[in-house]
C-alpha cells in the first residue's frame, strides 16, 4: 500500500510560496482571536478571521485506528497459534506504558518542544515555519503534535473509505494546502486538547504516525527496523525511529547508500536528522552529556524484519487461510458489501478464531506431501482433503499438494503453485469443481429408499444402450439414445443387482436400473437437501448421466453432505470461523452453520447400513482395513471415466472426510500413473486411513442406526407364477419381480423334462431367493412280455404221497 502520509512531500517547494501564504492567513487568525500574543501575518481583518474560525467543527469524532486482523487456530488445549496477519497499516496499538521514555522525549524535542505549553497550536513554531518555509531552510515543522495527529486522523478516516475514489477525494481534501484547511486542522487540535490528556494525544499520536511504506506506529516501527518492542528501544534507536517521521523518505532505514541517505554510505541522511534530536533533547535536558555522547557515536545498524502478511505466510494451512478470508468478505454480518468487508478486515483489527484442528490438519498435509506430488510431467495432477465435523459443520482440515502463492509468476512454474483452492467452490476462492464419480450415488440411494423402496430390492442391471424412458418431473420425460455406460468391471454383469449390492460394489447400471424407476427432478431435489450444488455457481444438472456423478462440485461440499448422511440426514453447511473479536475485544455476531434435515432418520439408517457395508465388503475395504482405530464408519468411493479422477469419502458419526487426487488439467488416467508412493489410483486409500486414523483416535465414534426390517427387505410380495416355464424364462421373470432365483434341483413329474413344476415361498421380501425345482419329466410305461414256457423234469422216483405242511403255531 502506498505511503500517502509522506510519498507526496517530494517535489513541493514549487507549492512553497501557496504555502506561506496559506500559514500566515492562519497565524493572523489565531492571534486575532487570542490564542497568543503575537504579531498577525495575514491581510485578513481580525473580526473576519474570528467569525471564520468560530465557524469551522471544534471537535473531531476519533475513531479506531488501522490495525492488523490476525487469523488462529487453537491448539488442542485451547490455546492459539497464529496463522496469518493481514494488514493495509502494518500497526500494533500499544498502551503510553508500553512505549519507551526515549521515544516520547526524542517526539517532543524533535517535533514540538513546546507541547506541554502549548494548547493545540504552536504559534511560535508555526511563524518559524513559515519564514523557513517561504526561505526554502532547513526541514522545520511548523505543525504541533496535536496538529499532526489531528491530520493523521482525518487522512486515516480517508484510509477507511473503501471506494478508491471516494478515498482519493478525501484525502485531498485532508492534505491540501490552503488556509482553510490548515485553519479546520488547528481548530480542532484544540478541541482535542480540551477534551484529552497530554499524555493520551502523545500516545495516540506515536500510535497513528507512518514510519515508511505500511509500517504505522511506534510498536510496529520498532519490530520492523530493530527486530524489538515499543518499550525496549534503545536512545538511539528511539531517536533514529522518530527521525523517519520528519521524511520517511528521505530518513527511511530499509536501504543503506540509498539515495536519499547518500553515496557516503551508512544511514547518513538519518543519522543527521537523528543527531538532531538527540541534540534537542540534551538542550531541553531529556538525556544527560554523557548520553548523548555515546548515542550520536552509536553506528545504526537496523535489523529489518519484514512482517508476515496475507495466507502465503500461513504455509501448509494456506489454503484453509484463503477459505476463511473469502467466508469473511462473504457474510453480510462483517460489512454491508464485500468491498467494506474487506477494508473491515484489512484494517480492522480483528482476531478471527478459526475452526482448524492442528492434530487432523497436520495429518492431511503430512500424507498429502506423501502421497501426491505437487506437478506430475503427464499433467497437473491435484490432491485435495477436506474433514467437515458431523453435526456442526465445522471445518476440521483442508490441504492441497500445491505451494499456495498469489503471485501469477510463482503459481505458473510446473503448476506446483497456485492461488486456486481446489477444495471450494469458485466463489470462495475455488476453481470450478471436479466431477466426484460414484459419490454422487448414495444421493440416489437417499431418494430410493425415500420413495419407499428396499435396499434389497432389484431392478433391470443390464447393460444396454436403449434404457428406455426415464421419468422428469421437472422437464418431462426424458430419452438417451445410444447411451450405453458400462461397468467398472466386466465381471459386474449381473442383470439384476439389488440396491445393496449396487451400492457395496458401485455398479452403474444397477444405480441406472434403479433411477429407471425414480424421478431425475427428484434425485437432483435430494441431492440439492444435502446442499449439494454445482462448484462454478450453476444449477445441478440432472439426466440419467448425473446419477454417476457427473456434475463437478467441490470436495468441501461433498464432505459436509457425507456428514449430513453420518449425522441421521441432518446436514450442517460448512464453517470455517468460531469467533471473532474486534479492537475492544467484544465478540462480533458472525454468521454461524446452518442445519437443517436432509432425509429422515429412518431413510439415514438405511444408506449407513448400506455405506457401512461398502467399508466392510465393498469398494472402501483398502480404507478400513488401514485405519486404525477403527470405529463403525460409512464410505462411498468415486472413479470418474478415464480414471481421471479418484475419489474416498466416508465418515464416522463425528467427522466425515473426503479424499481425491483429481487432472486439474490434462487426462490422465490414474490407473496408469504410479507416484513414489504408488499407484495414483489407490493414493486414496493410503490418504483416507491417515487422517481418519487420527480423527478416530480424537473424537472417537458411535454405531450407526439400525434400520428397520422394511427398509432392508422391503413388504413381502406374491413371487409370480413360475410353473411351466422354462428354468431361464422363471430367472428373468424372477430379476423382472426383484427377486433371485436358486436352481432346487429335478423331481419326478409329468410336466415337460426342465420346466418348473414348483417354487417357494410364494411371498417373499424383494431381492429374496426363491427355490425353483423342475420336472425331470413323464415317467416312461413298460410293454407286457409273455412268460416262458417252464420244462417239466423227468422223475427220478415212484413219486411220494403229498407231504402235509408244516404245523403252523399256534395262535
Amino acid at each position: 500500500m502506498r505511503d500517502k502520509s509522506t510519498g507526496r512531500k517530494r517535489g513541493r517547494k514549487s507549492i512553497a510560496l501557496l504555502g506561506f501564504i496559506a500559514m500566515s492567513a492562519a497565524v493572523g487568525v489565531l492571534a486575532a482571536i487570542g490564542v497568543t500574543p503575537v504579531l498577525a501575518l495575514s491581510g485578513l481583518s481580525a473580526g473576519t478571521a474570528i467569525t471564520a474560525f468560530d465557524s469551522l467543527p471544534g471537535s473531531l469524532e476519533i475513531g479506531r485506528l488501522s490495525q492488523r486482523s490476525n487469523i488462529y487456530a487453537k491448539q488442542a488445549d485451547g490455546s492459539p497459534v497464529l496463522l496469518a496477519s493481514f494488514y493495509d497499516q502494518n500497526r500494533v496499538e500499544v498502551a503510553s506504558h508500553q512505549i519507551s521514555q526515549f521515544v516520547k522525549d526524542a517526539a517532543v524535542a524533535g517535533e514540538d518542544p513546546r507541547f506541554y505549553e502549548h494548547n493545540g497550536v504552536d504559534i511560535q513554531g508555526t511563524i518559524r515555519a513559515v519564514l523557513k518555509t517561504a526561505t526554502g531552510s532547513a526541514t522545520q515543522g511548523g505543525s504541533s503534535i496535536t496538529q499532526q495527529y489531528v491530520k493523521n486522523v482525518l487522512v486515516q478516516k480517508c484510509e477507511l473509505i473503501a471506494n478508491k475514489s471516494d478515498s482519493e477525494a478525501c484525502y485531498v481534501a485532508a492534505t491540501e494546502t490552503t488556509a482553510g484547511r490548515k485553519l479546520e486542522e488547528m481548530r480542532l487540535a484544540i478541541g482535542v486538547e480540551k477534551k484529552y490528556e497530554k499524555s493520551d494525544i502523545l500516545r495516540q499520536y506515536l500510535n497513528i504516525i507512518g514510519f515508511g511504506g505500511a509500517v504505522y506506529g511506534i510498536e510496529a516501527a520498532a519490530r520492523h527496523y530493530f527486530d524489538t518492542s515499543a518499550a525496549d528501544l534503545t536512545l538511539p534507536q528511539a531517536a533514529s525511529l522518530v527521525a523517519i517521521v520528519n521524511n520517511p523518505v528521505k530518513f527511511q532505514l530499509d536501504k543503506p547508500n540509498s539515495e536519499s541517505n547518500g553515496a557516503a554510505g551508512g544511514y547518513a541522511a538519518n543519522k543527521s536528522r537523528r543527531d538532531y534530536i538527540l541534540g534537542e533533547m540534551l538542550v531541553h535536558d531529556k538525556i544527560g552529556i554523557a548520553q548523548y555522547d555515546d548515542a550520536v557515536a552509536t553506528v545504526i545498524t537496523p535489523t529489518i524484519t519484514q512482517p508476515s502478511t496475507g495466507c502465503q505466510a500461513a504455509g501448509a494451512n494456506a489454503f484453509f487461510c484463503d477459505y476463511v478470508v473469502k467466508e469473511l468478505q462473504n457474510d453480510p454480518a462483517f460489512g454491508e458489501d464485500a468491498d467494506s468487508r474487506l477494508v473491515n478486515f484489512g484494517r480492522g483489527g480483528y482476531d478471527v478464531y478459526t475452526t482448524l484442528d492442528l492434530d487432523l490438519q497436520n495429518a492431511a498435509v503430512t500424507t498429502m506431501a506423501e502421497n501426491v506430488p505437487q506437478s506430475y510431467p503427464g499433467g497437473d495432477v491435484g490432491g485435495v482433503i477436506s474433514s467437515v465435523q458431523v453435526g456442526t459443520g465445522r471445518v476440521l482440515a483442508m490441504a492441497q499438494n500445491k505451494t499456495y502463492s498469489q503471485n501469477p509468476d510463482v503459481a505458473s512454474r510446473g503448476a506446483s503453485a497456485t492461488a486456486i483452492n481446489y477444495n471450494t467452490d469458485f466463489a470462495h476462492g475455488g476453481s470450478s469443481g471436479f466431477q466426484p464419480g460414484s459419490t454422487y450415488k448414495v444421493f440416489t440411494l437417499a431418494e430410493w429408499l425415500s420413495a419407499g423402496h428396499a435396499l434389497r430390492e432389484r431392478v433391470d442391471s443390464s447393460r444396454t444402450s436403449n434404457w428406455g424412458t426415464f421419468q422428469d418431473s421437472c422437464r418431462g420425460p426424458q430419452r438417451y439414445p445410444g447411451w450405453n455406460p458400462r461397468n467398472d468391471s466386466s465381471g459386474e454383469n449381473n442383470p439384476h443387482y439389488s440396491a445393496l449390492e449396487s451400492t457395496i460394489s458401485s455398479i452403474n447400471t444397477g444405480f441406472i436400473g434403479m433411477a429407471k424407476e425414480l424421478d431425475l427432478c427428484a434425485i437432483r431435489k435430494t441431492a440439492e437437501k444435502f446442499d449439494v450444488h454445482r462448484a462454478d455457481g450453476d444449477p445441478l444438472r440432472q439426466s440419467a448421466a448425473t446419477v454417476i456423478g457427473t456434475n463437478e462440485i467441490a470436495p468441501l461440499t461433498m464432505a459436509a453432505a457425507f456428514a449430513g448422511i453420518a449425522n441421521s440426514g441432518t446436514t450442517c453447511s460448512p464453517v470455517a470461523i468460531d469467533t471473532v473479536t474486534g479492537p475492544n475485544g467484544d465478540e462480533i455476531p458472525l454468521s454461524h452453520s446452518d442445519c437443517s434435515e436432509s432425509v429422515t432418520p429412518k431413510v439415514a439408517a438405511g444408506m449407513t447400513y448400506a455405506m457401512h457395508r461398502v467399508m466392510t465388503s465393498g469398494t472402501a475395504r483398502q480404507s478400513y482395513a488401514a485405519t486404525s482405530p477403527r470405529v463403525p464408519m460409512i464410505a462411498k468411493t468415486g472413479t470418474t471415466d478415464g480414471s481421471q479422477d479418484t475419489w474416498m469419502s466416508g465418515a464416522s458419526s463425528n467427522v466425515a472426510t473426503v479424499v481425491g487426487v483429481v487432472s486439474v488439467t490434462g487426462e490422465i488416467n490414474q490407473r496408469r500413473v504410479s507416484f513414489d508412493s504408488g499407484s495414483a489410483a489407490t493414493a486414496r486409500h493410503r490418504m483416507w486411513p491417515d487422517v481418519m486414523s487420527v480423527a478416530n483416535a480424537k473424537y472417537g465414534g458411535d454405531a450407526f442406526a439400525t434400520p428397520n426390517r422394511s427398509m432392508i427387505y422391503g413388504a413381502k410380495a406374491t413371487v409370480p407364477d413360475l410353473v411351466g416355464l422354462s428354468l431361464a424364462d422363471a430367472e428373468t421373470a424372477l430379476g423382472s419381480a426383484g427377486f433371485t432365483l436358486s436352481d432346487g434341483g429335478t423331481t419326478a413329474s409329468d410336466a415337460p423334462q426342465g420346466t418348473v413344476v414348483s417354487f417357494s415361498p410364494g411371498r417373499a421380501y424383494p431381492g429374496s431367493t426363491i427355490t425353483v425345482r423342475t420336472s425331470e419329466g413323464p415317467i416312461p410305461t413298460e410293454k407286457p412280455h409273455a412268460p416262458k414256457p417252464t420244462k417239466t423234469p423227468k422223475p427220478t422216483s415212484t413219486p411220494s404221497p403229498t407231504a402235509s405242511p408244516l404245523p403252523l403255531p399256534p395262535l
